[in-house]
């Protein structure tokens, strides 16, 4: 099948003045249309405070929530889980994404967040290709094989909800040869979802191979009144302002890229509206920014854990740089503080 790829040939300060514009998921304003997509292990509120305070995500996510867990540790009085660090009181918009097969299950804990939590946006995760959420507990995409149980979760959710909205993410089907995304975008639209976001890859595609826009921006069509997000391989301001001139979407949703570069953003959003584009951070800023992120994740979890969760967020930012495999190489061992400040101090390039 022939893909459609987004060009990287235009340069960021050469853009031409794009035609995005800002869209409603129900009674939400998205402004601007770009969206932090949902990353489990590192959108917590660490991240997410970071990407707020370079700006440029119009609505953004923590990472997906196991709804049957949530409902064991309510059930057990436990602490809910530390996905849900900061959603209580950080600003909005903010969607938590949540995920499960069980209809009820969902319906109780999106419930949960759309009153006690107030969340923005509840969203169901219907495209995670990961063996342990398909396979084992048959969520994810494991449901984009039975439109007719998607709907069915839909439904529940969204009466469960409202007037909350409730959105769905899906990737374009199981695998090449069952690419269903139209049907399953009408099912979706049919159950009463506010907004549909499409990963332009399938399950069995995982992360390789590039994202099919073609097939993203098919589905536009055939939707009669809810917003269309793509997501895909956006990892530059040139590539999203690409993303909307060629494409048939409302929004698009930024994800892995913005690990190692959360003022993607930003820069996006300044591409979209016509403005000059922010520059990167220095590599100094850059390792200002880490300790910075170091420091939140300290305050939740305390000196010895923050200290091992740190090591994938540090390798994160060191992804493209000079020396990055010698510091993740360090960075990897580290087990206290004092020796991730003596990693970064040694071996992250300024």
């Amino acid at each position: 099948m022939a893909t459609t790829t987004i060009p990287t040939s235009a340069r960021d300060t050469e853009l031409p003045r794009p035609l995005a514009k800002p869209f409603y998921i129900g009674p939400l304003l998205v402004d601007p249309p770009i969206l932090q997509a949902p990353m489990a292990g590192f959108t917590n509120y660490a991240f997410r405070q970071i990407v707020r305070e370079f700006g440029g995500a119009g609505l953004l996510a923590t990472e997906m929530v196991n709804a049957r867990g949530f409902v064991w540790m309510d059930e057990h009085e436990a602490e809910h889980p530390d996905r849900l660090w900061g959603v209580a009181a950080e600003p909005r918009p903010l969607a938590v994404q949540i995920w499960d097969n069980e209809p009820e299950t969902l319906a109780k804990v999106g419930a949960r967040l759309a009153t006690e939590y107030q969340v923005s946006v509840v969203d169901i995760n219907f495209g995670c290709p990961v063996r342990q959420v398909t396979q084992k507990a048959h969520s994810g995409s494991y449901l984009l094989r039975f439109p007719d149980r998607m709907g069915e979760i839909i439904e529940r959710v969204v009466k469960a909800c409202a007037p909350t909205p409730v959105t769905a993410k899906i990737r374009l089907g199981c695998s090449r040869d069952r690419i269903n995304a139209i049907d399953v975008a009408q099912v979706v639209e049919g159950a009463g979802a506010a907004a549909l976001t499409v990963h332009g890859r399938t399950a069995a595609d995982m992360f390789s191979g590039e994202a099919d826009w073609d097939l993203i921006s098919a589905i536009k069509p055939h939707l009669k009144r809810i917003p269309l997000i793509g997501n895909g391989d956006l990892d530059s301001a040139a590539k999203v302002v690409a993303a909307f001139e060629r494409y048939d979407v409302d929004g698009v949703m930024i994800a892995r890229a913005a690990l190692n570069k959360p003022w993607l953003y930003a820069q996006a959003a300044a591409a979209v509206r016509g403005e000059p584009i922010p520059a990167d951070p220095t590599l100094a800023e850059q390792r200002e920014l880490m300790i910075h992120h170091f420091e939140l994740v300290r305050e939740r979890f305390g000196d010895e854990k923050a200290s091992v969760l740190m090591r994938k967020y540090a390798c994160c930012y060191a992804q493209g740089r000079p020396g990055a495999r010698d510091f993740r190489k360090h960075v990897a061992t580290i087990k206290s503080p004092a020796a991730f400040y003596a990693v970064v101090e040694n071996y992250f390039p300024v």
